[in-house]
């Protein structure tokens, strides 16, 4: 391999020839050979929307030239073009303040813009990181990457679910089945309705995470190293997270305090509990679907869901609900996700929180690993959805829990002992009823009628 010689604070450093970063990201590169968890594509895409603005900001207060401006905005947009991949090397394991990962982006948009230039035109510190520091662009990068993995991704399959849900809803609407608490018969329910407590789950979800965005639409820059705004000119702050917000689409803004928003990552902790909510509902979802699809023969087998692949092989003719395994799966760890970027953000010291890139790689890998999931579960699984009206006909009519109806014609200990007779002797309700004399039988069938009781 070819290589070139770079140099920082610290001496000369030889790098591969054919990248565009430099000694810092090398030296990093060295020094960190810890896992395979590069620092996520999102975060890189995420500075160079705000390397762009910072030189539109600095050279529209009058800092920086505009020929310099443009070659950056050049540089930046080939980075989120994703023709720059393979110069961001650096894993999450590095230095807690992403430092490193900040100075990989300057390098790169440095030694870049001057090829392009065909001369030295742009300093990595100097130029690149003018009126920042990694303290303030580190999460300001984690809070654009996180409101466009929710706004892009996990939201957009969030709505298409509950879409779902009405349609499944509306088909469902005539049928009346048996419910069930403490996994146990309770009192009928329509389809429905049971469906409409799954959308309830999503909707309420996604109102959490929407409301979880706006803390994440205020940016650390402008702060710099310890939030005073050291180096930064007077109405930076403001000027570059309006330049952001043009950028991206989304109404970003500038942290009123900046002390707050370089030491404290309350906003993704809070955020990323929704992701936990919904990661918590989607468990439950998923296991009430492949519960009531189980079977087929010895199961409840109320539903029945896709065959997507062969479930089994030993057993032939098996076909198992793998899409609902997979989305358990990822509730699990999302949930064992949100335990590290609680515990990372507990641990700023004085003026800065220095386990950001485990906090951001957390937090991006649940919103992926949920919006694909959700995908993947709504178009091979939960999309296709259909009734057994056979079984839940059956089921329904042989609960006992329709005793709950007689109530207050027989009282709680007679309904009680008609049930227990039932159940003992392997009799209908309606027999165990008659058997004790507690109703004729033209009263017992016009108060036993389910489709009153939902």
């Amino acid at each position: 391999m070819d290589y070139r010689m770079e140099h920082d604070a610290l001496g000369e450093v030889p790098v591969p020839a054919d990248r565009y970063w430099g000694a810092q990201t090398q030296r990093s590169l060295e020094n960190f050979p810890i896992g395979d968890d590069p620092m996520p594509s999102e975060v890189i895409r995420a500075f160079a929307v705000l390397k762009k603005a910072a030189a539109q900001a600095n050279c529209a207060l009058g800092k920086l030239d505009q020929r310099r401006c443009a070659l950056i905005g050049r540089v930046c947009d080939e980075i989120l073009a994703g023709e720059l991949d393979g110069n961001f090397p650096l894993t999450v394991w590095q230095t807690g303040s992403g430092t490193q990962s900040n100075m990989n982006v300057n390098e790169v948009i440095a030694n870049r813009g001057n090829w392009l230039a065909g001369e030295l035109l742009l300093h990595p510190n100097d130029t690149v990181n003018m009126s920042q520091s990694s303290n303030d662009t580190f999460p300001t990068a984690m809070h654009i990457a996180a409101v466009e993995s929710l706004r892009t991704g996990l939201i957009p399959a969030l709505k298409e679910l509950v879409a779902a849900c009405r349609k499944l809803e509306e088909q469902n609407r005539d049928i009346i089945k048996i419910g069930r608490t403490h996994l146990q018969d309770a009192t009928p329910i329509r389809f429905s309705q049971e469906i409409s407590g799954w959308r309830g789950m999503l909707e309420n979800a996604l109102g959490q995470i929407e409301l979880s965005c706006g803390g994440l639409l205020k940016l650390a820059l402008g702060g710099t190293a310890v939030g005073t705004g050291l180096n930064a000119p007077a109405g930076f702050d403001t000027a570059v997270a309006e330049r952001v917000a043009a950028l991206t689409g989304y109404p970003f803004c500038t942290d009123p305090n900046k002390f707050h928003a370089l030491t404290a990552k309350d906003d993704l902790v809070f955020s990323h509990g929704a992701l936990k909510a919904l990661a918590a509902d989607m468990m439950k979802i998923a296991n009430d679907v492949r519960w009531l699809a189980c079977g087929p023969r010895c199961g409840i087998g109320e539903i029945r869901i896709p065959e997507n692949e062969p479930g089994s092989s030993i057993m032939p003719g098996k076909v198992n609900p793998t899409q609902c395994e997979s989305v358990t799966m990822v509730a699990v760890q999302v949930m064992a996700n949100d335990a590290a970027v609680g515990i990372a953000a507990s641990q700023g010291n004085f003026e800065l929180n220095v386990f950001m890139p485990v906090i951001i790689r957390n937090y991006l890998h649940s919103a992926r690993l949920l919006g694909d999931s959700l995908r993947s579960f709504n178009l091979r699984c939960f999309s296709g959805i259909t009734a057994n009206r056979p079984v839940m006909e059956g089921n329904l009519h042989r609960s006992l829990m329709l005793v709950t109806c007689l109530n207050s014609a027989i009282g709680y200990e007679n309904a009680a002992r008609a049930s227990r007779l039932a159940y003992e002797n392997d009799l209908t309700l309606k027999e165990a009823v008659l058997r004790l004399g507690l109703l004729p039988e033209a009263d017992f069938d016009r108060l036993v009628r389910p489709e009153n009781m939902v």
